[in-house]
């Protein structure tokens, strides 16, 4: 048995779903999700689909009907996935090593369904924890004058394994355009969700001094606008005059870590869809 997944989104026309779930019968599938939802403003159709087929399909001929019978006819854009081999995932760090922790953690106890070929970081910190989990850790410093340098590392690194995907576990560096430009909605960051309020090393000593009552966490696609990707997913945390900056800071790190591990999820069960600077989120 094989499972297809498929992603779409065209200009909003009556008979989308007919003829898609036709097509799907027609192929001996049976559908087990499905999904839609109209941006009514924008006329825009957006749905995801998961198919079984008994017998083996071959996803190419597939394909190649889908957007000759429908595809065109729509005007879609769309992508069509196979449970097949695991997501390759690399890991971007820095000096904080709570999110890497959670995600190794996670990983190894199967919760993500990827694997790690490798860890990437601009220092050496945290090579001891990719060691002791048995993954690769490549350090890429990242220095005044020489960043094309490290940038031609990176893709070198990343093309090499075939990556498939890229987490930034606080990694505390601007991604350049040219490896964002190579991996389109598929660089996710986690970043607190102060910004653009309280910008800078210390937000969360800023955020106090404000007297603030919530704190949050947001991960998103990256993209070359700073920390205004896409958004997957959020979440906050309730605080009070109670709370030092310690308090803050602890809080702040296991939304990140929840909220981060929440967006990689969503990815690599292909239940995100990007359209404009906006996802669409199927759960």
């Amino acid at each position: 048995m094989s499972k297809i997944t498929l992603l779409i989104h065209c200009p909003d026309a009556s008979g989308i779903i007919a003829s898609v779930t036709s097509f799907i019968y027609d192929h001996k599938g049976n559908i087990i999700y499905i999904d839609q939802y109209v941006d009514v403003e924008n006329k825009i159709f957006f749905m995801r689909l998961e198919s079984e087929f008994a017998e083996k399909t071959e996803i190419g001929v597939i394909k190649e009907q889908f957007r000759n019978k429908i595809g065109e006819r729509y005007q879609m854009t769309w992508q069509m996935y196979t449970a097949g081999a695991p997501l390759k995932m690399a890991i971007f760090v820095s000096k904080y090593d709570h999110c890497l922790y959670d995600i190794l953690g996670r990983y190894k106890s199967g919760e993500l369904d990827v694997t790690i070929p490798m860890i990437i970081s601009n220092h050496e910190d945290l090579k001891p924890i990719a060691e002791s989990f048995d993954i690769p850790f490549y350090p890429v410093p990242v220095l005044k004058g020489k960043k094309e340098e490290a940038e031609a590392r990176h893709l070198e690194l990343l093309q090499k394994e075939k990556i498939d995907l890229i987490v930034l576990a606080r990694y505390m560096q601007i991604i350049p355009p040219n490896l964002i430009r190579a991996f389109p909605n598929r660089i996710i960051n986690i970043h607190h969700s102060f910004l653009p309020a309280f910008a800078g090393a210390k937000p969360y000593h800023m955020a106090y001094k404000r007297g603030v009552k919530i704190i949050g966490a947001t991960s998103h696609y990256v993209t070359e606008e700073l920390d205004a990707g896409p958004i997957i997913e959020q979440d906050i945390s309730r605080i009070s005059h109670s709370h030092s900056i310690k308090d803050l800071i602890l809080k702040g790190r296991d939304l990140e870590k929840i909220v981060l591990a929440r967006g990689i999820k969503l990815h690599i069960s292909r239940k995100t869809l990007v359209y404009n600077n906006k996802t669409i989120i199927f759960i």
